[in-house]
């Protein structure tokens, strides 16, 4: 099960609260600000600044 449109257009970056964006291979959630990237785990994204990480 993916993650549903609706919930994509609800979450926000809980470091900066801008957009994010899926990541094409459906790994993560990116941040379109602050280029962190959270988790998907078990179809459930992980949205813990800790577990983040920054990529360009």
């Amino acid at each position: 099960m993916a993650l549903s449109k609706e919930l994509l257009e609800i979450l926000v970056c809980p470091l900066c609260k801008a957009t994010l964006e899926l990541k094409p291979d459906g790994s993560g959630l990116k941040c379109v600000q602050c280029h962190r990237v959270f988790p998907i785990r078990d179809d459930i994204p992980v949205m813990l600044i800790d577990e983040a990480r920054v990529e360009e």
